[in-house]
């Protein structure tokens, strides 16, 4: 959808109610359902995190930013996700890590991102996380700069093609909770996004399409 379109949306965006864990839910296996319920995890004493999924204009068309992680060896290098990191005590929220982190990671600056709502929480299991992610839109085009540490490359998705089924697929990986099992994906310019960044966009999706 052109990006003129979607300013019109905002205070739409703004006001609608999420969807909590039944849009999640579309974009997990039955073998990770036991882990929606974030509050279910407390008393594992989990870490804090939080991410930032931003919206901006790219040739008149809308675009939701994405990254590759670098391969360094953690527990979720070499996948997709969205810029974001650990809280640390100086950020004292979640929104402010959401807007460190972007600046850190791909060099956007916490002044040119208007942040409209914050979205449901996600429980990762392997890193004993709870990821707090944040709609973010900018006016302009970013200029990204990378952290090259920590990111290998950007992905911009038109919020056209978020919105298009056709790039769901089942698709066979090894997890923390199963061997090999079917997971359900977004397939896009050959990447596959799925696991916490997958339930999140599905959460985002679901919750446009309410509006959009």
């Amino acid at each position: 959808m052109t990006f003129d379109s979607l300013l019109h949306k905002i205070p739409e965006i703004k006001s609608v109610n999420l969807l909590g864990i039944e849009a999640q839910a579309l974009m997990v296996p039955k073998e990770r359902r036991p882990y929606l319920k974030v509050d279910d995890f407390i008393s594992n004493n989990p870490r804090y995190s939080a991410v930032m999924m931003l919206l901006y204009p790219k040739e008149q068309e809308t675009s939701l930013l994405l990254i590759e992680r670098s391969n360094g060896g953690g527990v979720h290098s070499g996948q997709v996700g969205f810029p974001g990191g650990k809280y640390e005590v100086e950020d004292q929220t979640l929104e402010v890590t959401a807007l460190r982190e972007t600046d850190e990671e791909v060099g956007i600056k916490a002044n040119q991102i208007e942040i409209l709502k914050a979205f449901t929480r996600v429980y990762i299991p392997p890193s004993n996380f709870i990821v707090q992610p944040y709609l973010g839109i900018m006016d302009t085009t970013p200029h990204v700069e990378l952290s090259v540490d920590e990111v290998a490359n950007i992905i911009e998705m038109p919020l056209s093609t978020l919105l298009d089924d056709t790039i769901i697929k089942e698709v066979g990986l090894q997890t923390s909770y199963a061997e090999l099992i079917d997971v359900p994906a977004y397939i896009y310019n050959d990447y596959t996004i799925w696991g916490a960044t997958a339930m999140m966009l599905s959460e985002l999706k679901e919750t446009l399409k309410q509006v959009l």
